[in-house]
């Protein structure tokens, strides 16, 4: 952890939010800050300023190292298990089958089909399988309750989709879960064959993302409803799905579509109990409930706990100061 705990986390959230042009503008802003307001940049002796930047910087670059070494070996330790599980599973049923072969063989009389007799039972084998691959679900019908959730319903919610029990979106092609740090999303693919990376089609940039088969239409290929961090990241394939993990930029608010042509989730309905809130420890979990409250104000256009303090502060500042005229101040 920075030595300071975080606890400027939510000013200087405040501030990034207000530099479109990212980190080189915030670091802009505050080297300005220290050569108009102090003398770091000439207090010291020739090129100590830098010395003093470069230890900071790069203690905190060994910090962000460390944490994302260690969410690679949870990842990498995470695929093993499954690999592992995988391959015990697959061996149990080629057993199972190979057993059940050599019962046949020894118990079963031998029968032979004619051709019309074959194709028959192989459409009867075949339309069982289909029949178990995708089962045919009846249509929800809509309770009373939840036709009093949609009528209690801002306007601007109205059509909008109910999220998952992930906090995400279970659309027609893929799926998605979320936190307020990352984002899961699975994409299943309908192959006779396993496929492996070589088969995939995966690129994680900055504000888009493609995943799709090589040779085939992108399943997804769009921009993201938020940035995300490159370099923290991930995917990998669970048999025939691929799994992306994407580390969100801003840890501040839900995502209410994974790219900007997906339909809209309701993010008032989320649930924070999904985000394990109750694991937290009690500053972090104070902090993103601050976040979570300022997400809710600033999409009802109400201000934010931070805006709330200043306007609470201002007045009483020209309760106290009735000589002097605000008539004319514009105040943000």
């Amino acid at each position: 952890m920075s030595g300071d705990d975080g606890k400027f986390d939510p000013v200087l959230f405040s501030m990034a939010e207000q530099h479109p042009g990212g980190v080189p503008d915030l670091l802009g802003t505050i080297a300005g800050f220290l050569n108009r307001k102090t003398d770091f940049f000439v207090g010291g002796e020739q090129g100590e300023w830098e010395k003093l930047v470069l230890k900071i910087f790069r203690k905190e670059a060994e910090l962000a190292q460390e944490v994302a070494r260690k969410k690679r070996e949870e990842r990498e330790a995470a695929e093993k298990r499954r690999a592992e599980a995988r391959r015990k599973k697959e061996e149990e049923e080629a057993k199972a089958r190979q057993e059940h072969e050599q019962s046949s063989s020894s118990s079963a009389a031998i029968t032979e089909l004619t051709d019309a007799e074959a194709e028959s039972l192989q459409q009867e084998i075949d339309a069982k399988k289909n029949k178990d691959v995708n089962p045919v679900e009846p249509a929800a019908t809509p309770t009373e309750e939840d036709k009093e959730k949609d009528d209690d319903e801002e306007p601007e919610d109205k059509g909008k989709l109910k999220p998952n029990s992930g906090n995400g979106c279970d659309l027609d092609k893929y799926k998605w879960t979320q936190t307020l740090q990352e984002l899961e999303l699975r994409v299943p693919f309908d192959v006779k064959f396993t496929l492996k990376a070589k088969d995939v089609v995966v690129t994680i940039l900055r504000k888009s993302l493609k995943v799709g088969l090589k040779g085939h239409p992108l399943v997804i290929d769009g921009e993201l409803h938020g940035e995300v961090k490159m370099e923290e990241s991930l995917w990998h394939l669970d048999k025939n799905t691929v799994v992306v993990t994407l580390d969100k930029i801003n840890q501040m608010s839900w995502w209410d579509r994974l790219v900007l042509t997906d339909p809209p989730i309701n993010t008032r309905k989320i649930n924070p109990e999904s985000s394990k809130l109750s694991d937290l420890d009690g500053d972090t979990r104070g902090m993103v409930e601050k976040m979570m409250y300022d997400q809710r104000q600033k999409e009802q256009g109400l201000p934010t706990s931070d805006e709330q303090k200043k306007q609470d502060v201002l007045k009483k500042f020209m309760e106290q100061h009735p000589e002097m005229d605000f008539s004319k101040c514009k105040f943000t």
